[in-house]
């Protein structure tokens, strides 16, 4: 229930900083703000200043900015007209320009909420834990596949040192960059038993999540960290502290090895730890599962790490490159919806959106308020460019949409027919209605799968 609600709270965030920039942009340009809610649904409380109502409203997730005359075009339909009034005032009786700006200045606040956000975040310092660049081979639990990694000639202990002459400071940079470069070679620099050598690999498009792999896990040592109170660890006596050295009779390495052999281990798991140096054998009765496989209740220690900019001009600097890299990763993430990814896996809706922003968000707390809060509102300027590229798609009920229709009265210096928008929303409202049925559909997988 607190991830719901902190990712509700959060979206909510982003939801209302896009009807701010309306807001603030038709108040400037002379169109008459109706009302503008902080929430959804029955006015709640609130005042009247300057023709516009101020209110808090019943649900208090995002917001909206009701400008006067944008119900014009439903009421038009509804009487038959062959185009929109244009009455002084009102959002269609403005100018075509203020229109445009109008329409574009939700999006754009998500733009500069995100430069912002990102600025604070990498001057305050964003803490995270990762393990190091040693790898783990996922044929090795994958039967006769073959990866990249494999066909490149890569070994399960190999240390990523560099990529294409980047120093590596942990497994989640050596992640982001495969990620982001399916189908791109990348040349690795690697230490193999004391001795370095480049590897030449190419990540391989993954077409359930979209993005780059070479097939390969990190080697976390299966040193424990925490014990979930409540969990099948708990209950066995399994502390903080402990080592794993075996599990179902086979020697444990690494914490991918203790996976793989959960995996196929049934209702119970009998295994060896290491505690203060001397070997206690336990077994463990699994009483959770995710996706089949069972849950264990343990987090094995990683390195911790601290991202901070040591000026405010190199943060704000940081933040602009932040921002400028996370849309065009953004635009490649969408073009790779036409490569053939798997949609259903790879598109998040609503509801999964909502719960990763909880989760984000919860996750962070429980290390402290502040590391909270800075890993909760860098997920939401990571959301909130997704709402700036979204919106400005050329998609009829979508900014983009009306900009686009504004754009074409220009040119032609005359009012499109009503007929000719109805037709322009129908076919946008249809695509909408698709995305829409697909992300549900995703999330829906996603949750009763997990």
């Amino acid at each position: 229930m607190l991830t719901v609600l902190l990712g509700l709270f959060g979206l909510g965030i982003v939801v209302f900083v896009h009807e701010f920039g309306h807001f603030i942009a038709a108040k400037s340009l002379g169109v008459a703000v109706e009302a503008f809610s902080i929430g959804w649904g029955p006015r709640l409380a609130g005042f009247t200043r300057g023709g516009t109502d101020y209110r808090i409203s019943v649900f208090p997730i995002g917001g909206f900015c009701a400008m006067k005359g944008e119900d014009s075009y439903r009421r038009a339909v509804e009487r038959g007209d062959a185009e929109m009034p244009r009455e002084p005032g009102t959002f269609y009786g403005a100018s075509i320009w203020r229109r445009m700006l109008i329409s574009a200045s939700g999006p754009v606040f998500n733009l500069l909420f995100a430069i912002i956000v990102f600025s604070v975040v990498y001057g305050v310092g964003i803490k995270y834990s990762s393990p190091g660049t040693r790898i783990v081979l996922a044929s090795e639990s994958a039967g006769s596949e073959r990866f990249p990694a494999d066909e490149a000639g890569l070994m399960t202990g190999d240390l990523i040192l560099t990529i294409d002459g980047t120093a590596m400071a942990n497994f989640s940079k050596v992640q982001e960059i495969i990620a982001v470069s399916p189908s791109k070679p990348l040349s690795m620099l690697v230490r193999r038993n004391a001795a370095d050598l480049t590897v030449a690999v190419t990540p391989r498009l993954d077409r359930k999540r979209g993005i780059g792999m070479i097939g390969v896990r990190s080697w976390v040592d299966p040193l424990i960290e925490s014990v979930k109170p409540g969990s099948a660890a708990a209950f066995a006596g399994i502390e903080p502290g402990d080592l794993f050295i075996s599990a179902a009779g086979k020697p444990v390495r690494h914490a991918a090895e203790l996976s793989d052999l959960l995996a196929n281990a049934g209702s119970s798991l009998p295994i060896v730890v290491v505690r203060r140096g001397v070997p206690i054998e336990k077994r463990v009765a699994l009483l959770d599962s995710r996706n089949g496989a069972p849950i264990l209740g343990v987090g094995f220690k990683l390195d911790r790490f601290v991202d901070r900019e040591s000026t405010i001009g190199l943060a704000v600097a940081r933040g602009f490159g932040e921002t400028v890299r996370t849309i065009s990763l953004t635009l490649k993430g969408f073009a790779s919806l036409f490569s053939g990814v798997d949609l259903v896996s790879a598109v998040s809706g609503p509801a999964r959106i909502t719960y990763m922003v909880g989760e984000v968000a919860s996750q962070g707390f429980e290390t402290g308020v502040v590391d909270g809060l800075t890993s909760a509102f860098n997920f939401l300027a990571l959301l909130s460019i997704g709402f700036f590229i979204m919106n400005l798609l050329p998609i009829p009920a979508l900014d983009g949409g009306q900009i686009v229709l504004f754009a074409v009265e220009g040119l032609r210096r005359k009012p499109l027919r009503l007929r000719t928008i109805m037709r322009y929303q129908m076919v946008g409202f249809t695509f909408i209605l698709a995305i829409f049925v697909m992300s549900t559909l995703a999330d829906v997988l996603f949750f009763t799968r997990n």
